[in-house]
């Protein structure tokens, strides 16, 4: 799993005890000899990515942050469940290794998996082979779509997780479950409330009103955009899906409307930054949805209101950091920089309840 990797520091040691991970993989018989090449990993979410060498097979660790959430444990061990019953099922991922509940170890939960040698285009760009052909740009987002349609068509029950969701009334209790938590953020006596948030009252109340009947449960993965796959060096196809943490049993075309509500633009205007260039020849997303239905059953007749549902969770995360720069609990300029990114969010769920 390749992403911009950090050089080891003197810091490696405190965030992951080396010399302990080694024992505990020698108690498993997972390689031998001593762990080499280590290297930290950055363009991920706040969890620590470690890659490295044994026995001249490259691994990568992960583990909750330095200063773990008190869910921190259990969503580690959920994202190695799912890549765990993912082995053998067509959906590029990494495959794990082994997982350890034992927080002696390590003073966390954690996993290990493959690496997956492979690049992330949104965060660091466009390898040269791929900026300079436009037939694989495009290839790209049909990948992607494609991806999740195959992830969304599997049997949960039949991979061993008919516990892993809720998904009856799942999609009953979305509107609500954001919408608290929008409102938590009234506890940031400087946040100027929702009211600063273009429309985000009306959304909800579309979303609520048009709201699609259940469908049969499906495995999504929460939150699937072009930050979260690494593609292959060679070709235009996904090397790995990666951050799985939010995965869970529900309708997955919660996926398909997460990809449309975070797609740039067919200039590559995008609600945040996009360092994609270029980006002339990426698939529309009329050709994203097209693709999709070529490789599942499901009924996208209600799929605007799963992009309008994207974007309206999407805006409510991304403010909360604005909320919390508010309180000095974070950089004013990422503040100002994510309101402006939800506010984007909610024109363009606007514009979809509009069109």
């Amino acid at each position: 799993m390749t992403r911009a990797a950090v050089p080891a520091s003197a810091g490696l040691q405190a965030l992951v005890d080396t010399e302990r991970l080694r024992r505990w993989m020698d108690q498993r018989g997972i390689g031998h000899g001593e762990l080499t090449r280590c290297q930290l990993l950055a363009g991920g979410t706040q969890n620590i990515l470690l890659r490295f060498e044994r026995g001249g097979q490259c691994y990568v660790l992960r583990r909750p942050p330095a200063h773990p959430r008190p869910e921190s444990n259990a969503a580690m061990l959920r994202e190695a469940r799912v890549l765990g019953a993912l082995a053998g099922s067509g959906v590029p991922h990494a495959g794990l290794v082994a997982a350890c509940d034992d927080t002696e170890v390590l003073g966390t939960a954690f996993f290990l998996m493959r690496a997956v040698e492979g690049f992330n285009a949104g965060t660091s760009g466009l390898p040269a082979l791929h900026a300079s052909r436009r037939d694989m740009r495009r290839r790209m987002g049909l990948a992607m779509a494609e991806a999740a349609a195959t992830l969304g068509s599997l049997d949960p029950d039949a991979l061993g997780l008919q516990d892993f969701g809720r998904p009856q009334g799942f999609l009953q209790r979305q509107v609500d479950r954001w919408g608290r938590q929008l409102d938590s953020y009234a506890q940031h006596a400087a946040w100027p409330g929702p009211a600063g948030l273009p429309a985000i009252a009306p959304i909800a109340q579309w979303l609520r009103s048009h709201q699609p009947a259940d469908t049969a449960p499906g495995i999504l993965h929460g939150d699937f955009h072009l930050s979260n796959v690494m593609f292959r060096h060679d070709s235009a196809e996904l090397a790995a899906v990666v951050d799985w943490e939010m995965s869970t049993v529900g309708d997955p075309l919660v996926d398909l409307g997460t990809l449309l509500a975070t797609w740039p633009r067919p200039d590559g205007a995008h609600h945040i930054t996009n360092n994609i260039a270029p980006w002339e020849g990426f698939a529309l997303e009329h050709e994203l949805v097209a693709h999709y239905a070529l490789h599942s059953p499901r009924d996208l007749s209600a799929l605007r209101w799963y992009a309008v549902l994207a974007c309206y969770k999407l805006a409510v995360v991304l403010e909360g950091t604005h909320a919390r720069a508010c309180a000095g609990l974070a950089p004013a300029a990422t503040g100002d920089r994510l309101h402006q990114a939800a506010c984007g969010l909610l024109l363009r769920a606007t514009e979809w309840i509009e069109r």
